[in-house]
């Protein structure tokens, strides 16, 4: 079986999503027969590279909120988050295009490094001191997760290296109907959307597992937080 998860770095959700995947995934009988493959979705494509700033400002402005409000909304996330057992900063995290890191992980995805590579952005994103818009941290966790050091610099060097990979993936999220993330699709058969509870997934893992024909694909599990594709993302008590 595969499972395709369509997700951006600047998404808590799919950083939450991720790990409560992860732990429906470790309950499920046939785990060790599925292949997961992490596809790109940019909830903010319109960005330019080089162009940051705080995620609390820019939660204010999107939503419209005093920066108290956009604070107190981020500690709401990272309630969800450590509830996880993830780690989550509050303050000082930036915000940022993720086109560089897409394709990063598409190269990641072609050395057999693509998961590795993940957990580290979204670590080094949301519970770490390192920003994952800056090139030579970008540098730093591809040599982490055992990619090239050489090799990854030269894709970062050339703006064109895996972009049509990363462009195919959105392409794809929008022929599957995907307008926010995280968007799990479960043999193009079953589709999941947000952060939904790790049962959710041990369901839709086993209704999978049980429904090998080709059928449409079937939305699984109701409603549960996640980023549209303007990166506006949910925050459940807000």
């Amino acid at each position: 079986m595969r499972v395709e998860i369509w997700s951006d770095i600047a998404c808590p959700w799919c950083y939450i999503g991720k790990a409560r995947f992860e732990k429906g995934l470790a309950e499920f009988a046939h785990r060790d027969e599925v292949e997961v493959v992490h596809r790109s979705f940019e909830l903010d494509p319109g960005r330019a590279k080089g162009e940051t700033e705080q995620v609390v400002d820019m939660l204010a402005a999107k939503y419209g909120r005093t920066r108290e409000e956009a604070a107190s909304m981020e500690v709401n996330v990272a309630a969800n988050a450590q509830s996880e057992g993830l780690g989550y900063r509050t303050e000082g995290r930036d915000h940022g295009s993720t086109f560089d890191i897409h394709r990063l992980l598409h190269l990641a995805k072609a050395r057999g490094r693509q998961d590795e590579l993940l957990t580290l952005a979204y670590r080094a994103n949301f519970a770490e001191e390192r920003s994952v818009f800056d090139d030579e941290v970008l540098l730093a966790l591809a040599v982490e997760a055992g990619l090239d050091g050489d090799e990854a610099r030269a894709v970062l060097a050339d703006p064109e290296a895996y972009a049509d990979d990363v462009r195919t993936d959105e392409r794809e999220a929008a022929e599957l109907g995907a307008n926010a993330v995280p968007f799990f699709v479960l043999d193009r058969r079953y589709g999941i959307s947000g952060g939904q509870p790790s049962e959710v997934f041990v369901q839709a893992l086993e209704q999978a597992w049980k429904d090998r024909p080709a059928t449409a694909l079937t939305t699984v599990g109701g409603d549960a937080a996640g980023c549209d594709a303007d990166g506006a993302c949910e925050v459940p008590g807000s």
